[in-house]
């Protein structure tokens, strides 16, 4: 069943301003949620049609003019609905390095092998990109997933151009390369070995074990000072790992592969990310002790973010699986956002503001001086780039 999102009124609409008033499609915005309402049980999907899943609903995304809602007709319908299944689209991107230049991170390219993540993380800042290809950020970013094939080849090219000027590429920063699709398809090994071939450096950032696969690879590479490698380690605890992060590898894996990848000397280091108040803030020592153990000699921290769409699928799972702590956890959101819930600020985004954002930072500071991490960085090399060239049409005479 289909309903407007947009409520009858007889009151005339009011006129759109004129920066967007010419424009063709243009179209409200829906009101954001209101958190201190209980949550629509009218957008949840039950539970055993989203097994293994991280998200609550599947909500339309922000651009969409209409609302999807199922509903019980009477008839059991419910109960022949089948589960969300994962299916893979081929997308056919006619570039694979994505530029940015925002001022509070430190790469400005990057390559993203897959659209939506399978790991199904509810707190994963990605999932409004899903509302661009008109499906939800919800069940649809885990369960619908697109696959770029020809990224080997699309890197290839555009590392040859005669213009390129060699820069770290970072690969993971938006979804997981490692994703459980990744044994299948293959698609960051290939990139791997284009880099590798290219001596091309990289940042990978993950928190899947599936990178052990390719530490043939990165040991090459890191000989060279070609790669670094990051894993996400958000909690210790298996069950709220599983709830969380669903599909993603257990936090005592993500451990080992640390401690793999340290010992085939690759420079690893563990992001205790992301830092949700009253919910995991109480491991941040644990974690970081854990990860030293494993060989790490850096950590990095990132404060939970709630931007778009994630605000409310992250309320529902909150509403779901931690009632008791909802209004606890969000009063302290606010207070780390200046009383908002997100702040999308250059550098406050990442690690918040406000007393409770400062205990949160000097705790992971007094932890990583404690344990001797971040004495130093790992600063990774241009100076073996070496594209091969392409063949001449013409012949030599000599």
């Amino acid at each position: 069943m289909d309903k407007s999102l947009a409520a009858p009124s007889t009151r005339p609409a009011a006129a759109p301003p004129r920066s967007t008033a010419r424009r063709e499609n243009f179209r409200p915005r829906p009101a954001a949620v209101d958190l201190n309402a209980p949550p629509d049980g009218d957008v949840a999907v039950e539970r055993e049609h989203r097994r293994g899943r991280g998200a609550q609903s599947n909500g339309s995304g922000r651009y969409e003019p209409l609302a999807r809602i199922a509903f019980d007709d009477g008839w059991q319908s419910f109960e022949e609905l089948p589960p969300f299944k994962t299916t893979v689209t081929i997308d056919t991107t006619r570039r694979i390095i994505t530029r940015n230049d925002s001022p509070d991170i430190s790469f400005d390219r990057s390559i993203n092998p897959y659209r939506g993540c399978e790991h199904g993380c509810i707190y994963c800042f990605a999932r409004p990109t899903h509302a661009y290809l008109g499906l939800s950020p919800g069940l649809d970013f885990e369960s619908k997933l697109f696959a770029k094939p020809d990224a080997a080849k699309l890197l290839e090219r555009e590392l040859s151009a005669p213009n390129y000027v060699p820069r770290t590429i970072a690969i993971g920063t938006n979804t997981d390369p490692y994703q459980p699709i990744e044994r299948e398809h293959q698609i960051m090994r290939r990139i791997l070995e284009v880099l590798d071939r290219f001596g091309h450096p990289v940042g990978i950032v993950t928190k899947s074990a599936l990178i052990l696969r390719d530490i043939d690879i990165l040991s090459r590479m890191a000989r060279r000072k070609l790669v670094k490698v990051a894993l996400s380690v958000t909690t210790l605890d298996g069950k709220l790992a599983r709830v969380m992060e669903p599909r993603a590898a257990t936090p005592a894996r993500r451990l080992e592969a640390l401690r793999q990848l340290t010992a085939a000397g690759v420079p690893a280091s563990v992001m205790v990310a992301p830092i949700i108040p009253a919910l995991n803030d109480s491991e941040i020592e644990r974690i970081l002790d854990a990860a030293a153990a494993a060989g790490v000699g850096e950590a990095g921290y990132v404060l939970l973010r709630l931007p778009l769409e994630v605000r409310d699928l992250f309320r529902e799972w909150l509403m779901a699986n931690f009632p008791d702590r909802y209004r606890h956890v969000f009063k302290l959101i606010r207070e780390t956002r200046g009383g908002k819930d997100y702040d999308s600020s250059w550098g406050k985004r990442m690690t918040g503001g406000g007393p409770v954002a400062w205990m949160i930072g000097r705790r992971f500071e007094l932890a990583c001086e404690r344990l001797g991490l971040n004495k130093a960085r790992t600063t990774l090399s241009v100076e073996h780039f070496s594209p091969p060239r392409p063949q001449s049409t013409q012949l030599s005479l000599f």
